[in-house]
C-alpha cells in the first residue's frame, strides 16, 4: 500500500508542475513573464549570466527593438530577441514601451485601414521599428507608428505582439 502511495503522490507531484511550468507567472519584479519590452539604448551589451561577471555575448544597436523578457535574477533580466537568442541585460537598460520590428521579409504594404483591401499608404522594409498604437481584439492587423507615418500591418508579420494579445 505505501508504494502505491508512493507511485500515486510522486505522479500527482509530477503532472503538477507540468501545469505550472505552461502557465504565466510572475518574476520577482512581480511583472508577468514572458513579456515584451525594448531596448533603452542605442548600444547595450548582454551577458552570457546574471550580473557583470558574466562575458558580453552580443551588442544590441538598435534602440527601441522589441526584446522578450523570459526570465528574471534580482536586477537582471534574461531577453530573446527576434532571432531567438537569448541573453542576460542589466534591466536599466529596459523601457516599458512597447515597439515591434517587422519580421516578414522585404517591402511590407502600410496599409490605411485593417484590410489588406484598403489603401497602401506606405512601404516598410523588413527589421524596421515601430511604435504599437494598437491592437484590437479579434483582428489579423496591429496600427503601428513608423516616424511620422502611421498604418495597419498584419500581426504575423511583427515581433514584439503575441497573436492573441489586445492592446488599446
Amino acid at each position: 500500500m505505501k508504494t502505491i502511495f508512493t507511485i500515486v503522490a510522486t505522479f500527482l507531484l509530477s503532472v503538477s508542475s507540468v501545469f505550472a511550468q505552461e502557465a504565466p507567472s510572475s518574476g520577482e519584479s512581480g511583472l508577468k513573464i514572458p513579456r515584451f519590452v525594448s531596448l533603452r539604448s542605442n548600444h547595450i551589451n548582454t551577458r552570457s549570466g546574471p550580473g557583470s561577471r558574466y562575458p558580453i555575448e552580443w551588442v544590441y544597436l538598435q534602440s527601441s527593438a522589441p526584446v522578450e523578457v523570459i526570465a528574471e535574477f534580482e536586477l537582471w533580466r534574461k531577453i530573446k530577441d527576434w532571432q531567438g537568442s537569448e541573453s542576460w541585460v542589466h534591466k536599466s537598460m529596459l523601457s516599458g514601451k512597447r515597439a515591434v520590428k517587422v519580421i516578414a521579409p522585404g517591402e511590407n504594404n502600410l496599409f490605411a485601414k485593417d484590410d489588406y483591401q484598403s489603401k497602401v499608404i506606405a512601404k516598410v522594409e523588413d527589421e524596421v521599428i515601430g511604435e504599437i498604437k494598437k491592437c484590437p481584439a479579434n483582428n489579423n492587423f496591429c496600427l503601428i507608428q513608423f516616424d511620422s507615418i502611421s498604418g495597419w500591418l498584419p500581426r504575423h508579420s511583427l515581433y514584439g505582439i503575441y497573436p492573441d494579445e489586445i492592446i488599446d
